[in-house]
């Protein structure tokens, strides 16, 4: 396990990210072979937004990547090797037994390349005002963040259909307009126009920047004004 620098805020921060050749299948056959640097980059923008917000002192990332280990070691998150392979519950698990229990602890995905410091902020407040607590995703079906005041209640029930498992375990859900950027997931190409229109990190701007977006046909989905967002966009400093 690579440790980080503890910072003053009171979170810690898990967020377990798929090795980059398998994460975001169902991106596949959208952005074919863009797909393993797309996850990469929805991972290193959620990392980059959990590490500046305020009210987090550590992230910490479970993958057995190497090249998510690098990537993320430098933005100056620590790692945890996920060695389970037995589905991303079972991982979380894993990782969750490493971190030390004295901290409140969130578990957050990592494919939020919406995401900024300030709504996490927002959603890791309003969380701590419950022994637990979870963010469903966009679709209201999934789970973006799932939280604990004591880390061993955590019981993650990620998958499909979470947010009614989560709800029905009793967890407390986190609503409102001010974490928006903290529901959009990317599961598939609309969320990432979704997401784009919201405004995205460095990482995935660079990467949009990079490919030839008329590949996509994203007339089929939006109006010309958001192709033309996509190719012009320029990601929000103040993240």
């Amino acid at each position: 396990m690579l440790r980080a620098r503890r910072r003053a805020g009171s979170w810690q921060v898990l967020i377990p990210v798929k090795d980059a050749e398998h994460a975001k299948s169902r991106l596949a056959p959208a952005l074919g072979e863009h797909r393993a640097r797309a996850a990469m980059a929805f991972a290193l923008d959620t990392v980059a937004a959990a590490l500046q917000c305020a009210a987090v002192a550590e992230v910490t990332v479970a993958t057995n990547d190497p090249s998510v280990t690098l990537a993320v070691s430098a933005l100056g998150a620590g790692v945890i090797r996920d060695g389970t392979g037995s589905g991303l519950n079972h991982a979380i698990v894993h990782a969750l037994a490493a971190l030390p229990h004295a901290s409140r602890t969130a578990v957050l995905l990592g494919d939020l390349p919406a995401l900024t410091s300030n709504e996490l902020g927002h959603a890791l407040k309003a969380a701590g005002r419950h022994a637990t607590a979870f963010v469903a995703d966009a679709s209201g079906d999934g789970t973006t963040l799932l939280t604990a005041v004591h880390p061993m209640q955590l019981e993650p029930r990620f998958g499909p259909a979470s947010a009614a498992a989560h709800a029905a375990a009793g967890v407390e859900r986190i609503a409102g307009r001010r974490i928006s950027r903290v529901r959009r997931d990317v599961d598939e190409l609309a969320d990432l126009i979704e997401a784009t229109d919201l405004g995205v990190g460095r990482h995935t701007c660079e990467w949009l920047k990079s490919i030839d977006l008329s590949a996509f046909e994203l007339q089929q989905l939006a109006p010309e004004s958001m192709t033309m967002r996509l190719i012009a966009m320029e990601y929000t400093t103040s993240r």
